[in-house]
């Protein structure tokens, strides 16, 4: 195919999407344009329209269309409970599989010095300002079990302690039906440090 203009814009702009590299994108960029004209229009029209209408949530930062998400706006949900997550993604695997009835915190990442992204870029001093108001009662930090993630619970377990506000952490360990010969050593080790009264 000869070298068109529009196309290698069309594969580069893919590329931005997390895993998709130089032959994803390609990929779906000539599936897009051979045989799915009508996807390719619609998926235009959802990106702009998306871009010009999601924002973040005043209180909790997660994705929104209106200056409040739905968890932020609903009465009903306990205020005295803050849970914090990395992304909007995972609140909704809590929200899915808990029945927690608290509110969140989104940082929108993790702390990487090595990245550029230090707690201003994670809004850690609105999180702060939150915390020092009082109504938050307990912090539970349920950031991935990364060493980034480890590092932004620690820093943050520090900010609200510094407000005397209760700090928990979301427990890990073997999965549920999970074999112990197929666990790996860390989650292995892990859980066993963490086993509790029954």
């Amino acid at each position: 195919m000869p070298h068109l203009p529009v196309v290698q814009r069309l594969i580069e702009a893919l590329r931005c999407l997390p895993g998709v590299g130089p032959k994803s994108a390609q990929r779906m960029a000539y599936h897009l344009l051979e045989r799915d004209r009508d996807g390719a229009r619609r998926l235009a029209r959802a990106l702009d329209e998306a871009g010009e209408r999601v924002r973040r949530c005043r209180l909790c930062r997660s994705l929104s269309e209106d200056e409040l998400c739905e968890v932020c706006a609903n009465a009903r949900r306990d205020r005295s409970l803050l849970c914090v997550v990395e992304t909007p993604a995972d609140t909704q695997a809590i929200e899915q599989a808990t029945g927690y009835r608290g509110l969140y915190f989104v940082l929108m990442g993790r702390l990487s010095p090595l990245d550029g992204i230090g707690p201003e870029e994670l809004g850690l001093d609105r999180l702060g300002a939150r915390l020092a108001e009082g109504e938050v009662r307990e912090l539970i930090l349920a950031t991935n079990f990364t060493a980034e993630g480890e590092a932004t619970a620690q820093y943050i377990s520090t900010v609200a302690r510094e407000h005397s506000v209760r700090v928990t952490r979301i427990a890990q360990g073997v999965p549920v039906g999970g074999e112990l010969e197929y666990v790996d050593q860390d989650t292995l080790s892990h859980a066993f440090r963490g086993r509790r009264d029954l």
